[in-house]
């Protein structure tokens, strides 16, 4: 079955990402229910992370960051490719 899930506003939602979204019915519905714009930040500072670990554990905490009701990723500038209008 598939499953569709919200992009953020210049991002796509990246396979890793995704596969573990789907595996959390209570974060994936957290996810959705967060704006288009707050879902973009997590996932560039996910895919900023130059490490598998590190992205890893960014998945992880964007997950109990998701479950604390914060809507994007703490100390983060913000994604720089907002106002390029491309990823």
């Amino acid at each position: 079955m598939k499953v569709k899930i919200s992009d953020g506003t210049v991002h796509s939602l990246p396979a890793d990402v995704k596969l573990a979204l789907v595996s959390d019915p209570v974060v994936l519905e957290l996810w959705e229910s967060n704006t288009p714009l707050g879902r973009n930040e997590y996932i560039c500072w996910i895919c900023s992370a130059k490490k598998k670990e590190t992205r890893e554990k960014r998945i992880e905490w964007m997950f109990s960051n998701l479950r604390k009701g914060k809507k994007r990723p703490c100390c983060w500038p913000g994604c720089p490719h907002r106002e390029k209008g491309s990823s």
